[in-house]
């Protein structure tokens, strides 16, 4: 008998098969890197630390100690094992009641209360990528678009494109302005959209930005509500981070400039929130889309079939935020700890004379390397990258992975980690730094070899902590200085 071998591959459909996912670019190799080398204080004290991971960890004790007081809100507790068969039982796809009236009273929380939700309009999914895939599904047709600025996040190539089918095009923005959103810049990208028959369904926009950090003004968002309703496209704004700002200027949202805008069309409007970033729960998976058009609202409820959160997250998450007293204080809080991590870990890149774009919110910073390119080159930003990622141990994301169009910028997570590692991260950016000049010359000499499937970077001479000197001079950068 003659046993035939199948290529597995070869049965999978072509969208199975194919890079959609986006899975092997540096923003993913980057994790690839931490999860084969983690650091541990003890266990691995020279592993990399990931500083590639947007997340709030500097808040959980505010979380921690209202679920110590409120042991009921579980239903897996004693406290809450009365209420455990109704939860845990068949729930419809509107998600419990009282889950979507605690979102809506969160969301208005969040934007100060200046402007009120409906929960009625609260539709749940599977994290913001559920909620992004579920908008475009109800939005554009495959081979449609939206119009996205860069730099992005980039799993929005995943979220909007891999089963949908629909397109992104850049709206390019740049440093000259601190890489602010214009109306030149929308209609350039809309006019080659249009030449390339490409039709554009909608405007993506992300408030506070991943992964600038900065937050749209009020001038900049009336311009983009004034765009699209021109243009009868859509306009959806990815809001997460909008419990992260943590200084002036503060946060606008959209759901605020069209409150008194008689002339726009709200059946354009539509905002994808989280409890992600806001309140550090990326694995409880609660994505919320909320739209001001019935008929995407009906749409999208329907196929949160797909991605429901689960009753027992949905019972908890309401108890926790009907708590008012807790979400006052835990907004409050979280904001000053944020504030504090961001102070003391610019002052660190300050020191060793590191730009970055101010901005006051988010988990990052967008940091300004461009002076310690060998050349302004894509390839030059991600050698150094990889020595980054190799030699100094820390996973920071290339900006080209955000469809940067200017090498040398990269994005640093700040709050996913405690005080000692973030203290030993500066440390090793100030090392790396301060030997930047000598580590430059010995590269020049060097010859690269590259594997990425093991992302590992092997220099001929010896390792960089090997070669580090105090005594290198500072390099000057030519952008704004980090400050305290």
């Amino acid at each position: 008998m003659v046993l035939v071998s199948t290529n597995a591959n070869n049965l999978l459909s072509k969208l199975a098969k194919g890079n959609g996912h986006g899975e092997d670019s540096p923003y993913f190799d980057g994790w690839k890197a931490y999860d084969t080398d983690p650091f541990h204080p003890i266990m691995n004290p020279r592993g990399v630390i990931q500083m590639g991971l947007a997340e709030n960890q500097l808040s959980f004790e505010f979380v921690e100690d209202w679920i110590k007081n409120n042991p009921q809100a579980s239903i897996c507790s004693v406290e809450g094992l009365d209420e455990f068969k109704d939860i845990a039982i068949f729930q419809d796809y509107h998600g419990l009641p009282e889950f979507r009236k605690a979102v809506a009273n969160f969301m208005g929380k969040v934007r100060g209360d200046r402007v009120k939700f409906d929960p009625d309009r609260v539709v749940m999914s599977g994290g913001a990528t559920g909620a992004h895939e579920t908008v475009a599904f109800c939005l554009a047709d495959p081979g449609e678009a939206f119009l996205v600025p860069v730099p992005y996040y980039p799993g929005f190539d995943r979220d909007l494109r891999w089963r949908t089918g629909v397109e992104i095009v850049p709206v390019i923005c740049n440093s000259s302005n601190n890489f602010k959103l214009t109306r030149e810049a929308l209609e350039t990208a809309y006019e080659k959209a249009q030449e390339s028959n490409i039709k554009i369904k909608g405007l993506l926009i992300t408030n506070p930005s991943n992964p600038l950090g900065t937050v749209y003004d009020r001038q900049t968002l009336e311009t983009a509500v004034a765009f699209i309703n021109q243009k009868k496209i859509h306009l959806v704004c990815d809001e997460i981070y909008a419990a992260t700002v943590f200084a002036e200027p503060g946060f606008i949202s959209i759901s605020e400039v069209i409150e008194n805008d008689m002339k726009c069309d709200r059946n354009l409007i539509h905002v994808v929130y989280s409890l992600s970033k806001d309140m550090g729960f990326p694995g409880f998976r609660v994505g919320i889309i909320y739209s001001y058009n019935d008929a995407v609202v009906n749409c999208a409820r329907k196929m949160s079939s797909f991605g429901l959160v689960s009753s027992q997250t949905q019972h908890l998450i309401a108890s926790m935020l009907s708590d008012d007293e807790f979400v006052e204080s835990f907004l409050v809080g979280s904001a000053k700890k944020l504030a504090a991590r961001h102070r003391n870990f610019t002052r660190g890149l300050a020191q060793v004379g590191i730009g970055y774009l101010k901005g006051s919110g988010g988990l990052f910073l967008w940091m300004d390397l461009r002076h310690l390119l060998k050349e302004k080159t894509l390839e030059a930003e991600m050698a150094l990258w990889r020595v980054i990622i190799n030699d100094v141990k820390l996973n920071v994301s290339p900006g080209s992975s955000f469809h940067c169009s200017e090498p040398g910028w990269f994005r640093v997570c700040f709050a996913n980690m405690d005080d000692n590692t973030m203290e030993i991260s500066i440390t090793r950016i100030r090392n790396f730094v301060l030997q930047n000049k000598e580590v430059t010359t010995k590269i020049k000499k060097q010859k690269f070899c590259w594997r990425q499937s093991s992302l590992e970077l092997r220099l001929s001479s010896r390792r960089l902590e090997d070669i580090m000197s105090p005594h290198s001079p500072l390099p000057q950068s030519p952008m704004l200085r980090a400050t305290t």
